[in-house]
């Protein structure tokens, strides 16, 4: 019996076993890939918004040369914060359901990679999964064609060819500047006005430049409509229809979080944003001793909760916990 369950790896899933740890908790996280995956799946040159220390957990300090820190210092960094505590992770296995018992405990039945079955006992339940196993599909047709990915990693293997960029988000603009530098023909499709608001400014000046020199050809208020094997579709607002040549897409359009987990322990989900029912100053669902974690707390708005924030539900969690026990 675990005083407390995490599942999921990531930054947010990390601070809260910290945070339950150093309060005396006995703890185990539970994760379906490797040590923060969703960061793993981050382009491979990506830099970071945010600064390395609101990037920090467990109080050990992000050490970088960089003014924004880089996806390998990311990985590194918490490959060693783990390491730092102790914490018991149980990789490349999944969390399948979560059960409530009428003693108010739980159990949380996993599978690992070859297919064997466990299940772990505990009094609390951090759910603190990410978003990047489940894209946004667009739903058109052709949009499951080899040709297609919803990850960029990085653009050597689109070394001279031509590219079909939809989105306008950060990851769409970093995705094309990096594609600039292999001679790729780039066409960036975005039902937008204009890309993203919210584009780091480092990199919206030179983004603009490249497509005021027609490095990048950027086709805003226009929508893909289906995509062949040597070309795509797409269709502007007004109505109008044109067919590019095109070799490779990259549907950078977005990713949601899984829920299935929060259903099968019966959390409530608000409305069409899917947003489970929590109190924000314990991260307690409505089922009481089963709390949320990190990106899974915003629903459908991944926008909404990023490692800055979600950092720090570890705290509410374990002193929540923590003055429930105080009670019994």
């Amino acid at each position: 019996m675990q005083d407390v369950i995490i599942i999921g790896a990531g930054p947010c899933g990390l601070s809260a076993a910290i945070e339950c740890g150093r309060r005396g908790l006995t703890t185990r996280i539970i994760e379906k890939h490797c040590l923060v995956h969703s960061i793993f799946l981050y382009p491979t040159h990506m830099q970071f918004f945010s600064t390395a220390e609101l990037l920090e957990i467990g109080d050990i300090p992000f050490p970088t040369p960089n003014d924004k820190p880089f996806r390998y210092e990311a990985l590194s960094y918490y490959r060693k914060v783990a390491e730092h505590y102790n914490l018991s992770i149980s990789q490349y296995e999944e969390a399948v359901s979560v059960e409530r018992l009428p003693d108010h405990t739980f159990i949380v039945h996993t599978r690992d990679r070859s297919g064997t079955k466990q299940r772990y006992e505990a009094r609390h339940v951090v759910i603190s999964t990410g978003y990047f196993d489940h894209p946004n599909y667009i739903g058109i047709p052709g949009e499951d064609l080899d040709k297609v990915t919803h990850y960029f990693r990085e653009a050597h293997p689109y070394t001279g060819m031509r590219v079909a960029i939809i989105g306008g988000s950060n990851s769409a603009v970093d995705a094309s500047m990096e594609l600039i530098r292999v001679g790729a023909q780039i066409d960036m499709i975005y039902r937008g006005e204009t890309v993203s608001e919210n584009i780091k400014p480092w990199v919206r000046p030179a983004f603009e430049a490249m497509v005021q020199k027609g490095k990048i050809k950027l086709h805003t208020q226009s929508m893909v409509k289906e995509i062949s094997q040597l070309s795509l579709t797409i269709q502007g607002l007004d109505g109008t229809v044109t067919e590019i040549d095109n070799d490779f897409v990259l549907a950078l359009t977005g990713f949601r979080p899984d829920r299935h987990l929060l259903a099968s322990c019966g959390v409530e989900l608000d409305g069409d944003m899917e947003k489970p029912l929590y109190n924000p100053e314990t991260m307690e669902s409505q089922v009481p001793g089963l709390y949320v974690a990190g990106v899974i707390a915003s629903g459908r708005n991944a926008n909404e909760v990023f490692i800055e924030s979600g950092r720090k539900h570890g705290v509410h969690i374990a002193e929540h916990i923590m003055s429930t026990r105080a009670k019994h």
